[in-house]
């Protein structure tokens, strides 16, 4: 008897223990409601807008954890005349999730609708209230408001791939030719392609059977079988974005090699098709110095927006470099850079001093944008 009462008072007190375990837990994990919400205003008309720096600032008074300490937010949208109990769209407030505010992206609240069934370009409602929580036993807050969105002409299935094709592109009438564009975000494709002046280019998800087919109307790209043209035969860096619905022209005038040292442009780089710019046989004399002879370039291109205002964008390294090349393809890579005459730069290898060079740059679809130098007679 003893015994049993022994194994008893033992089984008693880990269940006791559990117990208390599990009563200490749930009081860690309990919050309370969020009880207001402070921005934006209850019906709140927004037209959304394509640019990066778009987007709507949300605040509601923060909610209190039984145990003191940090509360977690989530934003909540879901269709007019919902209850949350499916939203359409969740994210974490700002600073993952710790702050009692959330700033949210004109392209984030673009994406929202259209899985709110707002059509592109349309003008839709949403519903939105605030989550709170300790990771666990999550609350909806008490208060829930109302918002109406005018979405971006932009697209709920964007395309994987995007080529360009038709008589006034590169490629020509053959599908099969048409250009592939550069994925350079989700959702958003770069080309750099010479177009010919009143002829019909359009865009295609792919270059066989009966892909899709896009084209641009007033700077907005359009889903379609119908095409575009251009007034001007160039060369145009054209960007689309599939999550907005705008596109982007940029006529090329020139890409020229910028040469230090001296301070200045001192030969250009002629569009060859395909994304590639050739420079052949030009002369490079290195700049003597106290210290030596100095070598380091990068490159300068004249553009042209859509509106015929010209300026200049500088080019250098992806990957800061100062020394002179050693092998490495990634030594080559370009992107833009601040305007400068000695930051960002390469070096020519040293047999390059006194000779001629061949300079190719190459803006294509295949990885980073690079170039490279040979020597003349080193082909």
């Amino acid at each position: 008897m003893k015994t049993l009462l022994i194994k008893f008072t033992i089984l008693f007190s880990i269940v006791l223990a559990f117990s208390s375990c599990d009563d200490e837990e749930l009081r860690d994990t309990r919050v309370t409601a969020v009880n207001m919400l402070y921005e934006p205003a209850d019906a709140k008309s927004i037209i959304l807008q394509s640019s990066a720096s778009a987007s709507v600032y949300f605040e509601w008074e923060p909610a209190k954890a039984e145990d003191s300490g940090m509360v977690l937010y989530e934003v909540a949208f879901d269709v007019e005349g919902g209850d949350f109990s499916a939203p359409v769209y969740k994210m974490a407030s700002d600073n993952n999730g710790g702050y009692n505010h959330a700033t949210v992206t004109h392209k984030q609240l673009n994406k929202i609708g259209a899985m709110a069934g707002i059509g592109s370009a349309e003008t839709g409602k949403l519903i939105w209230t605030v989550f709170s929580s300790k990771g666990v036993n999550e609350l909806k807050g008490a208060e829930t408001r109302t918002m109406t969105i005018t979405r971006l002409a932009g697209f709920a299935d964007i395309p994987v791939d995007v080529f360009v094709t038709g008589a006034g592109s590169e490629g020509g009438s053959n599908i099969a030719d048409g250009s592939v564009m550069k994925a350079i975000a989700p959702g958003e494709f770069e080309i750099y392609t010479k177009l010919l002046a009143g002829e019909p280019y359009y865009f295609t998800d792919a270059t066989s059977g009966t892909p899709r087919q896009f084209y641009v109307d007033s700077n907005v790209i359009k889903e379609g079988e119908s095409s575009s043209t251009v007034a001007t035969t160039g060369v145009y860096r054209i960007n689309i974005d599939f999550n907005t619905g705008a596109t982007v022209f940029t006529e090329i005038l020139d890409l020229h090699l910028y040469f230090s040292p001296l301070g200045e442009n001192i030969f250009s780089l002629d569009y060859i098709g395909d994304g590639v710019f050739k420079a052949s046989s030009q002369p490079i004399t290195f700049k003597q110095e106290g210290w030596g002879r100095d070598e380091r370039y990068k490159f300068t291109m004249d553009i042209k927006d859509s509106e015929g205002n010209e300026s200049v964008e500088w080019w250098g390294t992806l990957n800061s470099t100062d020394g002179r090349p050693t092998g490495n393809d990634e030594y080559f890579y370009m992107t833009k850079v601040p305007e400068s005459q000695w930051d960002d730069k390469w070096k020519f290898d040293g047999i390059m001093d006194l000779a001629l060079v061949d300079v190719f740059a190459y803006f294509q679809a295949e990885g980073p944008y690079t170039h490279n130098v040979v020597k003349v007679g080193d082909q």
